[in-house]
């Protein structure tokens, strides 16, 4: 297994807190990243039920078992573990005590921030970013291929074909962690949803429609939304704005994290596919999207990314805040630069520099190609 940019970030603040909790979709490899950080540490699964029921009916003399502490995984099957957790580190706060692992986030987060509030680092772990999957073997070689198969690292470490373990995650984990959580009765009005939400990556939001197309209320449709979110299938970017609320629309952007998952989802089944679909660009977008939230979540940073759009049409792909400067990100999937890319770059640019926002503009252009350049004052990166 390659080695993950969380590791660093996960092992200082393991160095700081009694307790660090790590979420993140399934089979991302957080259990794998753990055992590697802390390989001395005793590992125990929640996911066996017997095990399960031993630390909820005897949760003292569980972690009674551990006395320095433990890599707990999929620990919200026993979320009433937390509070005897907080007992033991309370009385001895030792730094990096226990390491806990969960995949459902909606589950995981409340109990933790309920119960080890100030007592624990909370961090995501993602599939692997670009320059993670380069450290496999087997990495795609091409941008088709990179966003077909996705990142899942399951798929690159054993050599299992992209579409066929992808529709087994969509069937045993997707489907599964939904029901459990919401009751879903319609599965097929869930399916139809899901593959609707990855026909709208990359564009902005609109839940009234998404549910109408897949026979379900708006209500509905935003609560099986939040689950997606949830278990880090798709995150909603929302729009930039600053002193601008009559001239920018205020509507949020859906992406899914993994390009593969939302390849497979519109039935693509090849990467030549991918390359010819009418959606190309929209899935090229997403991606580029996820890797600005990987590498702020591998620092264990909150991701400060938004996008951009005024009223009049005027839109730009990623805004990217930081403290004495913006970045503008325009996205293209075309593998030949076009001078028309640049145009609603360098017209934020202007646009934001005239309303004396007081920090410095960086327009960036990421494409399909690979050569480098800089043309207009603008940044072009393959």
């Amino acid at each position: 297994m390659i080695r993950r940019d969380l590791q660093s970030t996960l092992l200082r603040w393991a160095g700081v807190y009694p307790v660090v909790t790590l979420t993140g979709p399934r089979q991302s490899g957080k259990t794998t990243l753990c055992k590697a950080a802390f390989p001395d540490k005793p590992y125990v699964s929640l996911e066996p039920l017997e095990t399960r029921a031993f630390a909820r009916e005897d949760p003292r003399g569980f972690l009674g078992q551990f006395p320095q502490g433990a890599i707990l995984d999929e620990v919200q099957h026993a979320a009433g573990l937390l509070s005897y957790i907080q007992d033991r580190v309370d009385a001895d706060p030792e730094p990096g005590r226990f390491v806990l692992t969960g995949s459902q986030h909606f589950g995981l987060t409340d109990a933790v921030s309920q119960t080890l509030a100030g007592r624990t680092a909370i961090l995501h772990l993602l599939p692997p970013s670009l320059g993670e999957l380069r450290r496999f073997s087997k990495a795609p070689g091409d941008l088709f291929s990179t966003l077909f198969a996705g990142a899942y690292p399951r798929i690159h470490d054993q050599s299992i074909p992209p579409e066929r373990w992808l529709a087994d995650y969509v069937a045993t984990y997707v489907q599964r962690d939904v029901r459990q959580v919401l009751n879903v009765g319609d599965l097929l009005s869930f399916n139809t949803f899901l593959r609707l939400c990855a026909g709208s990556t990359g564009q902005e939001l609109n839940l009234s429609r998404l549910g109408a197309d897949a026979g379900i209320s708006q209500p509905t449709a935003k609560a099986w939304l939040s689950v997606l979110e949830s278990s880090f299938l798709c995150f909603r970017l929302g729009p930039w704005h600053r002193n601008q609320r009559k001239r920018l629309v205020k509507t949020p952007k859906l992406h899914f994290y993994d390009a593969g998952l939302a390849c497979h989802l519109l039935g693509l089944r090849t990467a030549q596919q991918v390359a010819t679909h009418p959606l190309r660009g929209a899935i090229f977008e997403s991606w580029v999207a996820s890797e600005v939230m990987k590498r702020h979540l591998n620092q264990g940073l909150e991701a400060a990314a938004c996008h951009y759009r005024e009223i009049s049409g005027l839109e730009v792909d990623l805004v990217l805040q930081e403290p004495d400067r913006i970045r503008l990100v325009e996205v293209k999937s075309g593998q030949t630069l076009e001078g028309s890319w640049l145009k609603p770059l360098l017209a934020a640019k202007e646009a934001l520099e005239a309303r004396s926002i007081g920090q410095a503009i960086d327009p960036f252009l990421v494409y399909g190609g690979d050569q480098p350049q800089v043309r207009s004052g603008v940044q072009v990166l393959p």
